[in-house]
């Protein structure tokens, strides 16, 4: 007798964890190139939405619904979540936009705290330092 699998490659309804108890923020502070110019009102929003479209909830794409919510104000991006997602989940999807906006050859994600990143500018002209040092 053979056994009958199910298709393959189905992997079935994924679903997203619940976290055990309470919330959890993610922030994402973007103020350095918002006040230099780089990051404009128009591409702040564009990042906001740009979360909104491309988080994942349950396998899906932009179906949020009220277990995850996405703020910006003040140039920070903030994450409120019931759900079980990672810190490096969201750093994922900063990078894919930067490098989406070609900006991801100047601008770095960095860990500023337990459930928070920045983003900052690579060390250009230490880099250029060494180089005339050699």
């Amino acid at each position: 007798m053979v056994a009958i699998r199910a298709k393959v490659g189905a992997r079935g309804f994924l679903r997203t964890k619940a976290l055990a108890k309470g919330k959890k923020n993610f922030k994402i502070d973007c103020t350095i190139p918002a006040n230099d110019g780089i990051f404009s009102a128009d591409v702040l929003s564009a990042f906001e939405q740009y979360f909104q479209e491309n988080t994942k909830l349950h396998g899906r794409k932009g179906k949020l619904a009220d277990k995850v919510k996405i703020a910006l104000s003040d140039n920070v991006l903030s994450v409120s979540t019931t759900m079980c997602y990672r810190k490096k989940y969201f750093k994922y999807l900063t990078k894919k936009f930067l490098k989406k906006k070609d900006l991801r050859d100047w601008i770095r994600i960095l860990a500023k705290g337990k459930d928070t990143y920045q983003l900052k500018y690579f060390n250009i002209h230490d880099q250029e330092e060494a180089q005339e040092k050699i």
